[in-house]
């Protein structure tokens, strides 16, 4: 396909995809002519994963530069490839976890049985908002600490389980990418959908959308 019709299969504009060519994001077609290239499954492919990291995982252009060069040379390795995902869509860590805030994720970890590399830096910023929560004397938090845990390791090997599915690498290596960023925004959505469920069964309340 041409290049207008790469942009029509992916809604991503033709002086976008051309930027995107420059900046060696996106791989050059097959050139056909001194001035047109022949474009294809592989480059809708990945248009659509630059797509979700940066309108939905918000990268920027440096990030996503890293996450796709590590999605192009990874060793194979599926587990390095998800580390690199996460540690390039995670907020940095907050600076104002104390000491206690550290322990008390590493005792989470200790509980579960949980192998977290000490750099990961959801590990900081877990750490960050059990400060701030006790800061805020909203110590009550805690208490949901160990049930989340259970809950996001079911949804962890839901994911898993899914990209273990796939039939090659290149599919593997998407899920993981894709999976990881959209998989966020879909966890946030169903959580806060099953709130206004839960609520109204527990309390007895109308839908929060029906209000008058």
């Amino acid at each position: 396909m041409r290049v207008a019709e790469l942009s029509t299969a992916t809604g991503v504009t033709v002086p976008t995809i051309k930027y995107y060519l420059r900046e060696g994001l996106l791989p050059q077609g097959e050139l056909t002519s001194p001035n047109q290239a022949r474009y294809g499954e592989q480059h809708v492919r990945r248009l659509r994963l630059i797509r979700a990291l940066i309108e939905v995982g918000g990268l920027s252009v440096a990030r996503l530069r890293e996450v796709l060069a590590t999605l192009d040379d990874h060793d194979g390795e599926i587990n390095n490839l998800l580390g690199t995902v996460q540690f390039n869509i995670l907020p940095p860590g907050d600076d104002q976890a104390d000491a206690a805030g550290i322990a008390e994720v590493d005792r989470l970890l200790e509980r579960h049985g949980w192998h977290v590399s000490e750099k990961h830096p959801a590990r900081q910023v877990l750490a960050g908002v059990i400060t701030r929560a006790r800061q805020l004397g909203m110590g009550w938090l805690l208490e949901v600490l160990d049930p989340y845990a259970v809950a996001a390791e079911q949804v962890a090997k839901v994911d898993i389980d899914l990209t273990a599915r796939q039939g090659d690498r290149e599919a593997m290596s998407e899920v993981v990418v894709v999976g990881t960023i959209l998989g966020d925004a879909m966890l946030t959505a169903l959580r806060h959908m099953a709130h206004e469920f839960t609520s109204a069964r527990r309390f007895g309340a109308e839908s929060f959308t029906d209000r008058s």
